[in-house]
This record gives structure tokens, C-alpha cells and sequence, in this order.
């Protein structure tokens, strides 16, 4: 069974991913903010992590170049309300595989676990 990392503040947004990933037949581990997410990778390895971008305490773009830096080759999926192009190209050249705007259902995150290869 793969493993996905939901790193998000919002309570509802982790709740909503579970569901959704569960459903997908995915086993799910939550963290609540960057940091959370990085203890959390030395620990669990998983295969896909679904990333907030505006968090407290360490925000998605610090957590991914802190787990990148560390080795983790897991298939990151941005989680976010930013749409810009700045903000998407600098985190695909952070180790981004793939954005997702919110709010999302189980056929958009479906569809971007099936993009990075991970459905």
C-alpha cells in the first residue's frame, strides 16, 4: 500500500485528503505544518506528499527544499490557492512533480496521483 503525507494547516483540508486518499487506497499520515512534515519523512519514507504552500512555522516551500536537500524522492503535489506562474515555476525548481488548485475532489487529486505516477 503507498503512503501519502498530508502537510497542511487547515484541519478540514487534512480531513477532506484523507478521505479522498483513503478511498484511493492509500495509507495517510498528517502533519501540520512544514515542520511537522520534515520529522515526519525521517520516519515514514512515503511515496507521495500532497504540500500546502502558506503554513506557520515552516510554509511548503521551506519544507520542500529542506526534504529535497535531505534525499527524499517522494512525488510532491502542491496543495494551494497561489496560481501565479512565479509561484508555480520556483517550486517546480524546488523538486515540485505537480500543482492542484483548492478547493479539490477525489477526480482532480485522482488525476494528479495518476500525472506523477503515483496512482
Amino acid at each position: 500500500m503507498k503512503t501519502c503525507l498530508v502537510v497542511d494547516d487547515s484541519k478540514v483540508i487534512r480531513k477532506v485528503a484523507r478521505h479522498i486518499l483513503e478511498s484511493l487506497e492509500f495509507q495517510v499520515c498528517e502533519a501540520v505544518d512544514g515542520q511537522d512534515g520534515v520529522e515526519q519523512c525521517e520516519t515514514v519514507n512515503p511515496d507521495v506528499i500532497l504540500l500546502d504552500w502558506n503554513m506557520p512555522v515552516m510554509g511548503g516551500m521551506d519544507f520542500l527544499r529542506a526534504v529535497r536537500a535531505k534525499g527524499q524522492t517522494a512525488k510532491v503535489i502542491f496543495c494551494t490557492t497561489e496560481n501565479g506562474l512565479p509561484q508555480i515555476e520556483a517550486a517546480i525548481a524546488a523538486g515540485a512533480d505537480e500543482f492542484i488548485m483548492k478547493p479539490f475532489d477525489r477526480d482532480m487529486l485522482q488525476s494528479k496521483l495518476e500525472l506523477v505516477g503515483a496512482a
